[in-house]
């Protein structure tokens, strides 16, 4: 089991991981608030030939799913370009959230515009790593908050191999069940590339995106433990950094 977490220093991934022990780490290649075009890392040397494992989130704002030109398309650019920066630094994936539209009349587009970005990108030769599609806490009109509409999702951009990122937090404040969801969710997609495993400082489906230490969040670390357990995949903490050493050292301890 490969265990890691999100980095805080991205001047220096591959150092803030040593120092913590890492197998694995996940990284921006952009200012994730901004529309920023990738730049080359000045250390992508160091990053593609360490030991560690590396993961890509790509930046929030992006939304495939939207009806809306202005956001779509250069969502769907920022897909691209982030993937190819992610490949530079031998990462394994680009995590995307999964996006949401703004009424249940437009779910069924939604769903269909994920399908034209790995159409499109087809035509160009596909992604230059897989895309991890993550589910997310809130909103009504999510393309992947419910299991039931990942499914929908997956029927549309699973043949074009489509990965799966799983939030223990997204999905408990998304109203999902935590025990026996790594069963759920891969009668689904079939698979789970990756697990952000991160507590909620929020109860159960209160649709709130807010991580918390495994030791100070409204789940039960044991189900969190039981996550671990039951998938095989790297694990991600995106939890709090004050706290993320410890998270970390629970995790050894209590998953072996």
């Amino acid at each position: 089991m490969r265990l890691g977490a999100h980095v805080r220093m991205d001047s220096d991934p591959i150092g803030f991981g040593e120092k913590l022990g890492a197998d694995v780490i996940q990284m921006f290649v952009v200012d994730p608030q901004s529309w920023d075009k990738p730049a080359p890392h000045p250390l992508a040397a160091e990053i593609k030939a360490s030991p560690i494992d590396v993961v890509v989130h790509s930046s929030y704002q992006i939304n495939v799913a939207s009806l809306n030109n202005r956001l779509r398309m250069p969502s769907r650019n920022a897909v691209a370009l982030q993937a190819q920066a992610a490949a530079e630094l031998g990462a394994f994936g680009l995590v995307v959230h999964g996006g949401h539209v703004r009424k249940d009349e437009e779910m069924v587009e939604g769903i269909l515009n994920w399908r034209k970005l790995f159409q499109r990108q087809e035509d160009k030769g596909g992604f230059a790593v897989p895309i991890l599609i993550e589910n997310t806490a809130g909103g009504n009109h999510a393309m992947a908050r419910h299991f039931d509409d990942i499914g929908r999702l997956w029927d549309a951009v699973g043949d074009f191999g489509a990965g799966f990122c799983l939030d223990t937090c997204h999905a408990w404040a998304g109203g999902e069940e935590l025990l026996g969801i790594v069963e759920r969710i891969k009668a689904i997609t079939g698979r789970i590339d990756l697990v952000h495993l991160n507590s909620s400082r929020d109860e159960f489906n209160s649709g709130a995106d807010r991580h918390a230490n495994l030791a100070d969040g409204t789940i039960d670390p044991q189900l969190l433990v039981e996550v671990c357990k039951a998938v095989d995949g790297p694990i991600v903490l995106e939890t709090p950094g004050d706290g993320v050493a410890e998270d970390l050292a629970y995790l050894r301890e209590h998953v072996g």
